[in-house]
């Protein structure tokens, strides 16, 4: 197998579900603007948006992965799907239980991730009720998660990779069709999660069955093996996702902020969310059963190269994208979100926070690398002993910079955590010889930082012979794509030209595994 291919291949989907992404939120930007209602709606889908994250890009595929690897390496095909059924019975029982909870006490979900709401009663309310809708998603998205994981280990990647689709779809149809049916208007977009959670499981059932993996659940709670997953997902759920947790606390910070504060956030997010899922879910997706594979046949030298070849990788596209991001990130605000409802203030207020976001970029992306070279090996408490660390200093940045930045602190402090958790990640991988770096590295990194200054110059260049404002405030939407358009090209000829005249080419990234 090809892993660059496979990765473009995973990545270029990826992006078609984060263009599509876009796409919903610039509709949602316009029909709503920011306000009370989005920022009730925003606050109800934090936490299951936060279970996809977990689920989708994180905890139960590490945990889960490794152990499904190790059976299908080790195991008779029957032994395997007994395996699945016993896995998908336990989490089918406690996701049930979850969501019931969930949906029982949604007053008290909602105080607790927004106490600031409790000071408006009919925001309070509203968010109450869109969380009631929108819980089950926990449920839905969660076995979709889990039919992800079982297809990505049999490196049936591209079916899992285009799911994440149909929850944008629904969320386009929603907005655009059905909000006159609905009042408030808002709770359009809790339908629209639901009925989206439903679309994407059931997509990929019919590929499941391919593999003859589609039974039904089994629960047994003496089976070996799911105990090891579930002793093992939970701790991970921390380890790798401690920066959606701690979006989930600065939702708490920021809803005691001026009206808007969360969905500046969110917007900033939703473009971190483009490098960070086309890259670096892409690449924890094509590195982990690969990882497990090599630790399973205890080959640390190949182990030690396939993630080698990922930070590389890693570099090479995830530090033009944070340069990028800062740079053109009005640009790219106006282009997405300055319509209608959603005003030059609200535009101004969420490039601060998406230029705080970029800061930590990098490190976002390299925990999606280093986190499976601990849970390829089984090693669960080395990454939540980093994890819980980093939360605290996390947090401890949040209190030092909401005073003076307000949102844009707590965005910043994000990023910053990120980059903590992933250098420890990075530091500890090479204390125990887990992790040993390739010949070249001084030379790769100052070739990479005379092209990023080449590439961060000449934007800057390009959009400093006005005040930048003008350029994209009152211009048509097709004049604005046009405009972007023009920057990103610039940006990735004059990047990738410099990489070229500096000796870099693309037979210098292939690596392939059986």
């Amino acid at each position: 197998m090809n892993l660059l291919g496979a990765l473009a291949k995973v990545g270029s989907l990826t992006m078609v579900s984060r263009i599509l992404g876009f796409v919903r939120d610039t509709i949602i930007a316009r029909t709503f603007g920011a306000g009370m209602a989005t920022d009730a709606f925003f606050v109800a889908f934090k936490l299951p948006n936060l279970l996809r994250r977990i689920f989708a890009e994180g905890a139960f595929a590490q945990a889960f992965v490794p152990i499904l690897a190790e059976y299908r390496q080790t195991r008779s095909e029957e032994a395997t799907r007994e395996f699945i059924r016993h896995v998908a019975g336990m989490l089918s029982f406690i996701l049930v239980i979850v969501t019931a909870a969930g949906i029982l006490a949604a007053p008290w979900v909602i105080y607790a991730s927004a106490p600031g709401f409790v000071k408006e009663a009919d925001k309070f309310q509203l968010s109450v009720e869109l969380l009631r809708i929108t819980f089950p998603y926990i449920l839905l998205i969660s076995l979709s998660s889990f039919v992800s994981s079982i297809l990505n280990t049999y490196h049936k990647f591209s079916i899992p990779a285009i799911t994440p689709t149909l929850l944008n779809v629904s969320f386009i149809v929603f907005a655009l069709f059905f909000v006159p049916y609905f009042d408030p208007p808002v709770m359009a977009l809790a339908w629209a999660v639901f009925v989206g959670g439903l679309l994407q499981l059931g997509f990929q059932l019919p590929w499941l069955a391919k593999l003859g993996f589609l039974k039904l659940p089994k629960l047994n709670m003496k089976d070996a093996a799911v105990n090891r997953v579930m002793k093992q997902m939970a701790p991970a759920v921390l380890g790798v996702s401690v920066a959606q947790i701690s979006l989930v606390i600065n939702t708490i910070f920021a809803s005691f902020l001026q009206s808007g504060s969360v969905s500046w956030m969110y917007y900033a997010d939703r473009l971190m969310e483009l490098p960070t899922g086309v890259l670096g879910a892409a690449l924890g997706t094509i590195l982990l059963p690969t990882l497990s594979k090599h630790a399973a046949s205890d080959n640390p030298q190949a182990f030690s190269g396939l993630l080698d070849w990922g930070l590389r990788l890693c570099m090479l596209l995830a530090m033009p994208a944070a340069v990028g991001l800062a740079v053109l990130s009005f640009p790219l605000i106006a282009t997405l979100f300055l319509y209608k409802e959603f005003t030059l203030n609200d535009a101004l207020m969420t490039q601060n926070a998406l230029i705080a976001y970029s800061f930590g970029l990098i490190g976002l992306i390299m925990i999606k690398v280093l986190a499976p070279g601990f849970y390829a090996r089984q090693n669960i408490k080395t990454p939540v002993k980093i994890a819980v660390f980093t939360l605290v200093c996390t947090q401890l940045m949040n209190l030092v910079f909401i005073g003076p930045l307000k949102h844009t602190g707590l965005a910043l402090a994000i990023g910053l955590g990120a980059c903590l958790n992933a250098g420890l990640l990075y530091y500890l991988l090479r204390k125990h010889n887990i992790y040993q770096p390739g010949a070249g590295w001084a030379a790769f990194l100052a070739k990479l930082a005379v092209a990023l200054v080449v590439m961060g110059g000449g934007l800057w260049l390009a959009q400093a012979q006005t005040y930048l404002p003008l350029q994209w405030v009152n211009v048509a939407g097709w004049q604005k794509a046009a405009q972007l358009l023009g920057l990103v090209a610039l940006g990735g000829v004059l990047y990738f030209v410099s990489l070229g005249l500096l000796g870099f080419r693309p037979h210098h990234f292939k690596r392939s595994e059986k």
